[in-house]
């Protein structure tokens, strides 16, 4: 099991797409109508961790598996996979419910597990603005046997997104999870943005990974800095307006505020892991090395490997 708690901040970009229906309002990206800051909720991404480390050839429990006649398995049908419901075989199989816990039902016997890993709402780190795109499909519908379909698609041109999240080792202990799990979920998370099954469809297609930081604290340590996406922003031209940024190249990340709280108590963090991609740039006085001095600082295992 863990021994150490950790911070988690992820960043990545969407362009021409999707990044989060609402599927209570004909899917339109989700917008903060008093803000315009674009939000996605911590489903999405955990549900772009499930896919990847599905493909990594883990096994996780919230998934789609049909039955013999199409239609979807419930919750109860997979928990009979489970030795008729064992929670303790759930556990040791499915790293997801490890990760981020589940509530199950076997005979009126209720079982709740407390997440160790959790994840606010990700959310733009400027306004965002969302078209409509209108087009048409080929084949005629039933109704329509002489013409295409109408089809009307919501996206955004642009979207710079940061997710804050926390793994507690108390939690932990509940559901087994250990250090491997935890890398392994960084790796599905840095590749399930950007290449995951659902992802290369063409709503979501557009996402990309920028920058991942794990901040580990030293053992024992009860301590954790806290809203470390209050503490990041965007560092744009002046004449570029937020809602025509179109690329990451048109802005810098600041991470000034972050840099003050982690040398404030850089001596409760034990290391830091990394992974960021060569596009994004960093405002100065804003680079890794600097926001981390003194703090031993490296890269994820899994990158470049």
């Amino acid at each position: 099991m863990i021994k150490n708690r950790r911070e988690y901040l992820f960043f990545y970009d969407v362009v021409d797409a999707n990044p989060n229906g609402d599927p209570m309002n004909e899917n339109r990206p989700r917008i903060d109508e008093e803000t315009g800051i674009c939000y996605i909720t911590d489903t999405r991404l955990k549900r772009f961790i499930r896919d990847a480390l599905l493909e990594m050839g883990e096994e996780v429990f919230i998934r789609e598996e049909r039955k013999e006649d199409g239609t979807l398995k419930t919750k109860e049908d997979l928990l009979k996979l489970y030795d008729e419901g064992n929670y303790e075989e759930i556990l040791k199989r499915c790293i997801d419910i490890r990760l981020f816990g589940g509530t199950f039902a076997v005979e009126n016997k209720a079982k709740a597990f407390t997440g160790p890993v959790q994840f606010k709402f990700g959310r733009s780190l400027h306004r965002v603005s969302v078209k409509l795109v209108k087009g048409t499909t080929v084949l005629p519908s039933g109704e329509q046997r002489g013409q295409g379909t109408m089809t009307d698609t919501y996206i955004i041109p642009y979207g710079f997104f940061c997710f804050y999240g926390i793994a507690n080792e108390k939690a932990s202990r509940e559901t087994e999870l250990t250090e491997e799990d935890l890398l392994k979920m960084t790796e599905a998370m840095w590749y399930g943005v950007k290449s995951s099954t659902d992802v290369i469809s063409r709503s979501k297609f557009g996402h990309t990974p920028r920058l991942l930081i794990e901040i580990i604290y030293r053992e024992g340590e009860k301590f954790h800095i806290g809203e470390l996406n209050r503490r990041v922003a965007i560092k744009k031209p002046d004449t570029l307006d937020e809602l025509a940024i179109r690329d990451v190249s048109e802005f810098e990340l600041e991470l000034s505020g972050l840099k003050e709280a982690v040398q404030k108590h850089r001596d409760k963090i034990k290391k830091v892991h990394y992974a960021i991609d060569d596009r994004l740039r960093l405002s100065e006085g804003s680079s890794l090395e600097e926001v981390f001095a003194g703090v031993e600082l490296k890269k994820f295992p899994w990158v470049d490997a």
